[in-house]
């Protein structure tokens, strides 16, 4: 679970760079990027969600 977090922090981050980069610098190119790494943290959001759901059972 902790590699999922690590994982899933690590895809918000190029987000929040690549958003910024299209935002406030007008770099073009990173957008495709960055809706790259919203579709990756969606993955990895509903893989937490069925591990978190799996370990509140036990």
């Amino acid at each position: 679970m902790k590699d999922l977090l690590v994982k899933i922090n690590a895809e918000i981050d190029t987000f929040k760079a690549e958003a910024e980069s299209l935002t406030e610098k007008g770099v073009k190119a990173a957008g495709p990027r960055a809706r790259k790494a919203t579709l990756e943290i969606e993955k990895l959001l509903k893989e937490f969600r069925k591990v978190s759901i799996e370990e509140s059972k036990k």
